[in-house]
């Protein structure tokens, strides 16, 4: 017979539920970056254990949401531009080898099984475009090249490509780069035409161009505090 767990251990569903929580409330920005998140205030608020919190907060720092240093406890991260660039680098890296196994399984016209989810999450793009809802268009944003990356049915690669997906949430929860209303769709229908001829060197292009926007924006930012 297995030891009863002592009550204040976490259960995996308790953490996993309060980890849901405080990745959502960081994700819509109700949390704003470096906010301190302190065991014991995490515990009060949502009612859980300080162990629950503790496992919580590790799950959320292994996706880069959080912050956890020594004698300072937990905070929400805060991306500086050294961070965005590995962010991109390591994107690329995983979203062409992707490309790449589509285009040699497929050549360079991929069948309507493998590019049919992409415009769909391209149409939810435009509409959440179309809302002026910045967070839902950052979410169908994020699908789009999601779906891409699966559909080389690579679970490795899925994996870790989904495990930088709230970071770059987290990014453009709390910077808007410049894209014109309507364009973000127009630019991943060209993107999905464009990765099919021209393989990796399209998606690096793609998130160099993406990545050039967000510094210009955090600039902007940085330049108009007061």
């Amino acid at each position: 017979m297995s030891p009863r767990r002592r009550e204040s251990d976490p259960g995996p569903t308790q953490a996993a539920a309060l980890a849901e929580t405080l990745r959502a409330s960081i994700l819509s920005g109700e949390l704003g970056l470096d906010a301190p998140l302190r065991e014991e205030h995490v515990a009060e608020r949502y009612g859980a254990s300080r162990h629950t919190v503790r496992a919580a907060l590790q799950t959320l720092a292994a996706e880069r949401l959080v912050t956890i240093e020594p004698y300072r406890g937990a905070r929400v991260a805060n991306l500086d531009n050294d961070a965005v660039e590995a962010l991109q680098e390591l994107r690329g890296a995983l979203e062409a080898e992707a490309v790449r196994q589509l285009s040699a399984t497929h050549g360079a016209s991929w069948p309507d099984a493998v590019t049919r989810p992409v415009t769909e999450a391209i149409d939810r793009l435009a509409l959440a475009e179309a809302s002026g809802d910045w967070l839902a268009t950052t979410r169908a944003h994020a699908e789009v090249h999601r779906l891409i990356v699966e559909a080389a049915d690579s679970p490795r690669i899925a994996q870790a490509h989904r495990q930088l997906e709230s970071e770059i949430l987290l990014l453009l929860t709390h910077v808007r780069p410049d894209y014109p209303a309507g364009s973000l769709a127009r630019e991943h229908t060209a993107y999905l035409a464009e990765i099919q001829r021209a393989g990796g060197e399209a998606v690096r292009a793609h998130l160099t161009h993406s990545a050039d926007l967000i510094r210009a924006a955090r600039y902007q930012a940085a330049a108009d505090e007061p």
